[in-house]
């Protein structure tokens, strides 16, 4: 009886890789700039309603910003692109870790930056993705946290109007047409992101296909 040989691999959706977190810890911080300033962009947790940055784990198969840019829309509907290497990283701390301990408690978050172009109703509930300006952001961000953890996020707030200020004035000091910033090195919108060079999929049809399926 003859046998048909199993296929090596397998496909896996995007839903599935979603179950396969690891402990690595990204954040998305979503801005633009205005005419009055620059705004961040932030959202609610579900449990405690305070307010933070879109943040999750890292998932296999992605690099640090592709997982950012995934939970900054999946939180707050963000269409934009990130920076691929992290500006900045933080601690993020739970109930009772303290600083004074011999080795201090936290989940190390590296944060990416994230210039929004437009946004949607993002596919979680009850995240109320709000702009505010650097100051407001900062308070809220300290608003039912101790002070050690509020100011570790506030500093990313700090950090990322330094760093935003600086890609700036890179920008306009620079004839046109504009140059690739860092900015560009990972873009994303209409609910996939893509990597500038990356390699596409083209199937026996001869059409290209998104490599990820939700």
């Amino acid at each position: 009886m003859s046998t048909v040989p199993r296929p090596s691999g397998r496909f896996v959706r995007l839903a599935h890789l979603r179950r396969l977190r690891g402990c690595d810890q990204v954040a998305a911080i979503c801005y633009r700039v205005r005419s009055t300033g620059i705004e961040f962009l932030l959202v609610q947790t579900r449990g405690s309603g305070r307010w933070t940055f879109p943040k999750g784990s890292a998932e296999r198969g992605l690099t640090h910003a592709q997982a950012a840019a995934l939970e900054a829309f999946e939180e707050a509907g963000v269409h934009g692109r990130i920076e691929e290497v992290a500006f900045t990283r933080y601690l993020r701390r739970k109930p009772g870790d303290s600083r004074k301990a011999p080795v201090p408690k936290g989940q190390p978050v590296s944060a990416h930056l994230c210039e929004v172009a437009r946004l949607e109703a993002p596919p979680e509930s009850n995240r109320n993705p709000t702009w505010f300006s650097p100051e407001k952001a900062k308070r809220c961000l300290r608003e039912g946290r101790a002070a050690d953890c509020a100011g570790e996020l506030a500093r990313v707030v700090d950090r990322a109007v330094a760093r935003i200020q600086r890609l700036c004035l890179h920008a306009t000091a620079l004839p046109a047409p504009r140059p690739k910033d860092a900015l560009q090195k990972v873009q994303f919108i209409d609910c996939a992101w893509r990597t500038v060079d990356a390699p596409k999929v083209f199937p026996a049809d001869g059409k290209p296909r998104r490599q990820f399926l939700n």
